[in-house]
C-alpha cells in the first residue's frame, strides 16, 4: 500500500460545512478568574456536559478541580468551592455520558474517584468521593467511560496497564495488560466494542476491551503516534504525532489492517501536541494544538483524498485545553455544531467558541442534527461483561415529547465477549433536547475488611504511595501526637488535682 503525501494547500469543493467559523463568547459569556493548573501533563484539564464545567486548578497539597454550573457565566470567586479530595495532582476529569453530575477523576495519588455533585453546584469545599478505587501501582493519567453502557469506567496508569471498572460493585473486573510504556490515549468506537491505544513504545493498537486481545498492531516509525481518535462507524482511526523531521503530523488509517497509513499529511512545525475532535454527525474533524491559538477543520470523505480541509479559527491567546459540549447541549437554534470551551492559563480564562454553519433560514436545519447519541444507555453492566449483542435502537424526541421508539427492539441473544455490536440509544435535537436520564448512581456498599496483627488493622494502615500521602500522613501523625500530648498534660493536671484534695481531706480534724 502506497502512502499519499497530501498538500497544506486547501481543495475548495460543494460542500455544507464549507463556510462554517468559529465564534467567541462575548466577555460576559466567558468564565474569568479561574485558576487553571500549570501541570504540564498532556491532557485537557476540562470536562463538560449540559449543566456543568469542570477545570482542574493549580493548588498546593494535593489535587482539585472546579465544577461550575453552566449558565454561571462571569468572575468566578477566589474561594469558590473545589473538589479537593485528592492526594496528589488530578491528570484528567471526564463526566458521566448518562448521569450528568457524576465525574470521574484520577491522581498521581493512584486512586481513581467518583464523584457526586449536589443539584446546582458546590456550596462548599467536597472531600469526600462517593467511590474510591484502588488497583494501580503507579499514578493514573486517563479516564474513559465507556460509550454505550452505564458505569462501566476505563482507567490507564503508568503501570502500563487499563483497567475495567465496574462501578456497580467497585472493583476492577477485567485488566488489559498489552502495552510495554506509558499508555498515551484512549478512545472508542461508536458502538464500544473496539479500543483504540497509543502509547509511548511508538505503537498503536486496536484492542477488543473485553478479552484484551490485539487486533491490529502499528509500529509507527516515520509516524510517532500521540493521539488518536475512532472516526465514527467508518471503520477508521486517525493519529495525530510527529514526522521523522520533527514536524506535526496526521495519519489516518484503516483499522482492520494497520500495516501503513492510508494518508499522512505534515500541518506545520511548531512543537504543540496536536488534539483531534470528530464530529460523527458532521463527519468533520478538528485539529487544536497545546500552546496555539488556532483551531484546524477538515471534512472527512469516504473516499480519497479522504480528508478536505476546510478553514481555520485563529486567535491570538494560546490554548491549555479543551473541553467539548455534548451534541444535546448545543444551540440548534443557531446551527451551532461543535462547542469548546478553551483553557486560557495567562488571563485565568474559559472562553466558549462555537462553530456555527451559516443559514439564512430561522428553522431547524434537519441536514446538519441527524440523531445523535442521547443519554440513555443501550446496556448494563453485567451485559456488555457477559457479550450481550442487541441491535441498533433509537430514540427520538420529536416536539417535545416523551420519545417515540423507531422501530421494535431485536431480542437480546448472548454471544461470547469479542462479538458486542451495541449501538448507542440515538436522539433527535429537534426542539431542543431538554430530556434528563432517570439513571441514579448508586455506589456499592462495602463490608470493612480487617487484618488483625499484634491488635493492629493492616488494611487501616496502609503505607503512602506517594510523597504528598506521605507528608500528609506526617503531618496527621504530628497532630495525632499533639493531641495526645495535650490530653496526658489534662489527666496529669486532674491526678493532682485529686492528690490534693485527698491530703487535704486526711488533714481536715473534722474526718479524724
Amino acid at each position: 500500500m502506497t502512502v499519499t503525501k497530501m498538500s497544506w494547500r486547501p481543495q475548495y469543493r460543494s460542500s455544507k460545512f464549507r463556510n462554517v467559523y468559529g465564534k467567541v463568547a462575548s466577555r460576559e459569556h466567558c468564565f474569568d478568574g479561574v485558576p487553571i493548573t500549570k501541570n504540564v501533563h498532556d491532557n485537557h484539564f476540562c470536562a463538560v456536559n449540559a449543566s456543568f464545567l469542570a477545570i482542574v486548578t493549580e493548588s498546593a497539597g494535593g489535587g482539585s478541580f472546579l465544577v461550575i454550573p453552566i449558565e454561571q457565566t462571569g468572575r468566578i470567586e477566589p474561594n469558590y468551592p473545589k473538589v479537593c479530595g485528592h492526594q496528589g495532582n488530578v491528570l484528567d476529569i471526564k463526566w458521566n455520558p448518562f448521569i450528568e453530575n457524576i465525574i470521574a477523576s484520577c491522581s498521581e495519588d493512584t486512586s481513581v474517584r467518583i464523584w457526586e455533585i449536589p443539584e446546582g453546584g458546590l456550596k462548599r469545599n467536597m472531600t469526600e468521593a462517593v467511590l474510591e478505587l484502588y488497583g494501580h501501582s503507579r499514578r493514573v493519567g486517563l479516564v474513559e467511560w465507556h460509550p454505550t453502557t452505564n458505569n462501566i469506567l476505563f482507567s490507564a496508569g503508568y503501570d502500563y496497564k487499563v483497567l475495567i471498572w465496574n462501578l456497580d460493585v467497585g472493583e476492577p473486573v477485567k485488566m488489559i495488560d498489552c502495552h510495554k510504556d506509558v499508555i498515551l490515549c484512549m478512545s472508542f468506537n461508536t458502538d464500544g466494542s473496539l479500543l483504540a491505544t497509543t502509547c509511548k513504545d511508538k505503537k498503536l493498537r486496536v484492542v477488543e476491551p473485553r478479552s484484551g486481545r490485539v487486533l491490529q498492531e502499528a509500529s509507527c516509525k516515520n509516524h510517532r503516534v500521540n493521539r488518536v481518535v475512532f472516526l465514527g462507524s467508518t471503520k477508521r482511526l486517525l493519529t495525530t504525532g510527529v514526522s521523522r523531521w520533527n514536524t506535526r503530523q496526521i495519519a489516518l488509517w484503516d483499522q482492520e489492517d494497520l500495516t501503513m497509513p492510508l494518508i499522512e499529511e505534515e500541518i506545520d512545525g511548531l512543537s504543540g501536541l496536536l488534539f483531534p475532535f470528530y464530529d460523527a454527525d458532521t463527519h468533520m474533524l478538528y485539529l487544536a494544538g497545546k500552546g496555539d491559538g488556532n483551531i484546524r477543520y477538515y471534512e472527512i470523505g469516504s473516499e480519497k483524498p479522504y480528508l478536505s480541509y476546510l478553514m481555520e479559527f485563529r486567535s491570538p491567546a494560546p490554548q491549555k485545553g479543551l473541553g467539548v459540549m455534548p451534541k444535546y447541549g448545543l444551540d440548534v437554534s443557531a446551527c451551532e455544531v461543535f462547542r469548546f470551551y478553551k483553557l486560557i492559563t495567562l488571563k485565568g480564562l474559559i472562553e466558549p467558541i462555537s462553530m456555527i454553519v451559516p443559514r439564512r433560514s430561522e428553522t431547524y436545519q434537519e441536514d446538519i442534527y441527524p440523531m445523535t447519541p442521547g443519554t440513555e444507555p443501550a446496556l448494563t453492566p453485567d451485559e456488555w461483561l457477559s457479550g450481550v449483542n442487541r441491535g441498533k435502537a433509537m430514540d427520538a424526541v420529536l416536539g417535545g415529547d416523551k420519545g417515540c421508539r423507531m422501530g421494535p427492539r431485536p431480542p437480546l441473544t448472548s454471544f461470547p465477549p469479542p462479538l458486542l455490536h451495541t449501538d448507542p440509544i440515538l436522539i433527535s435535537l429537534k426542539e431542543g433536547y431538554k430530556k434528563t436520564s432517570s439513571i441514579i448512581f448508586k455506589a456499592p456498599v462495602k463490608a470493612k475488611r480487617s487484618v488483625l496483627v499484634n491488635g493492629i488493622d493492616l488494611l487501616e494502615n496502609v503505607p503512602p504511595r506517594t510523597e504528598n500521602e506521605l507528608l500528609r500522613m506526617f503531618f496527621r501523625q504530628q497532630d495525632e501526637i499533639r493531641r495526645l500530648k495535650e490530653e496526658l498534660s489534662q489527666k496529669d493536671i486532674q491526678v493532682r488535682q485529686l492528690h490534693l484534695t485527698l491530703k487535704n481531706l486526711r488533714n481536715n480534724p473534722k474526718n479524724n
